[in-house]
């Protein structure tokens, strides 16, 4: 079914809802890693992810009656975002059973297209088995967020729009969660030009496709365990995995901590909010031992909740030592709290918290602890700041940041 014509089909059906993602050339990117990278930026999409491709050609492809009968999906929320969109667009109903663990933003945003939003089980599977099981009672047409060969040619209509903008491509990094848009973007990359590696990218604690091609079938994790809640899911899809098997060249995983310094690359250097599953193409760029490719990396989704945001740039500058926090013991006298601030300042830290604690020593006066977190430039400014409070009499002691 993963034919040139389907694929080309897809293409003319997909631009009737999806926004124009021209490639964006990163010279951050391409100056870290010695290739010329190029960002494909899917979550400027009118659903906020690429998901809305295989979900609106899907549901072009249903006879009227299929339609009217509703459509059901489970999602984590891209996925379930795009079915709400394109039951609205053809004016049907549509039902959503997402994990009670999905963010807010994405369970408000799918009831903001008309659906029904069910919340039902932990991670992705549970939801899954609950809308198989709500569908078989109620009649309505399932749509499955990536075991589905019509919904993954949807996906690979990014690769057709790669292709056009960059002939050239080497190298095209996407994100894998049960591997819908793995198999779209990779069949059609081999479809165009088999010399194109197409490279999976998945979060390591919900490595399910990497499990799978080490056994040689599809296998089910015990559980998963990421940040990227877009692509936690514990088993790939049984019908695309032949074409997942013959057309990725290699899969990369990424640990969560790698995903929040990507996250502060992009908004520093991109002005870009990517949502966890969008970043594991960036953090995987550094895991390619090549030079001078051209290599793209598909942004997935930008649908991220402000608490998560706040999270993950909290921790994030936290990782590069641009808020650290130390200990010191001192005397329990009048001038002793202005000292240390002054040694400092003289660094050009900046403090932005302290906690003063009489009752570590029952001798106070021999020695009370000052917990301070502190503002820094990075790794080098840091360690400055810490080297000026040895020199002047005090040992810092660091301690896990915390605002």
């Amino acid at each position: 079914m993963l034919t040139l014509e389907a694929f080309e089909e897809a293409s003319e059906t997909v631009r009737k809802v999806t926004q124009e993602t021209k490639l964006v050339y990163s010279e951050y990117f391409s100056a870290q890693t010695g290739n010329k990278v190029y960002l494909k930026p899917e979550n400027m999409q009118v659903t906020g992810a690429y998901k809305i491709r295989g979900a609106y050609y899907k549901t072009s492809t249903l006879t009227e009656e299929e339609r009217q009968k509703g459509l059901i999906t489970a999602s984590a929320g891209n996925h379930a975002q795009g079915v709400a969109y394109a039951a609205k667009a053809f004016g049907c109903r549509a039902v959503i059973v997402m994990p009670t663990t999905t963010p807010l933003m994405k369970v408000n945003r799918t009831k903001s297209y008309g659906a029904e939003v069910v919340l039902h089980g932990d991670v992705y599977d549970e939801a899954c088995e609950h809308a198989l099981r709500l569908a078989e009672e109620n009649g309505y047409t399932f749509i499955h967020p990536f075991d589905d060969l019509t919904v993954a040619t949807g996906q690979g209509t990014i690769a057709m729009e790669i292709f056009k903008e960059l002939p050239l491509v080497d190298y095209i990094l996407v994100p894998v969660g049960g591997g819908g848009l793995a198999t779209g973007v990779s069949t059609l990359a081999k479809l165009l030009n088999p010399k194109i590696k197409v490279i999976g990218v998945e979060p390591a604690g919900a490595a399910c496709l990497t499990a799978s091609r080490k056994a040689g079938e599809v296998v089910t994790l015990p559980g998963v365990s990421t940040i990227a809640d877009g692509t936690a899911v514990k088993t790939p899809g049984e019908k695309i995995f032949p074409y997942l098997q013959e057309n990725l060249d290699d899969i990369i995983t990424v640990e969560d901590d790698e995903l929040i310094v990507a996250f502060l690359d992009m908004v520093e250097n991109h002005k870009m909010i990517v949502e966890n599953s969008g970043l594991l193409t960036v953090a995987a760029l550094k895991h390619i031992d090549v030079k001078g490719k051209k290599i793209v990396s598909v942004l997935s989704g930008g649908n991220m909740d402000v608490i998560t945001m706040a999270s993950v740039v909290q921790h994030g500058l936290i990782q590069r030592d641009r808020i650290f926090t130390v200990s010191v013991l001192l005397p329990d006298k009048p001038g002793e709290l202005v000292r240390v601030a002054s040694v400092i300042a003289e660094e050009q830290g900046n403090v932005i918290k302290l906690d003063h604690n009489q009752f570590i020593s029952t001798n106070r006066s021999a020695a009370v602890e000052l917990k301070i977190t502190l503002e820094s430039f990075g790794t080098e400014h840091k360690n400055r700041i810490v080297q000026a409070l040895r020199e002047h009499g005090y040992q810092p002691k660091f301690e896990n940041a915390n605002l």
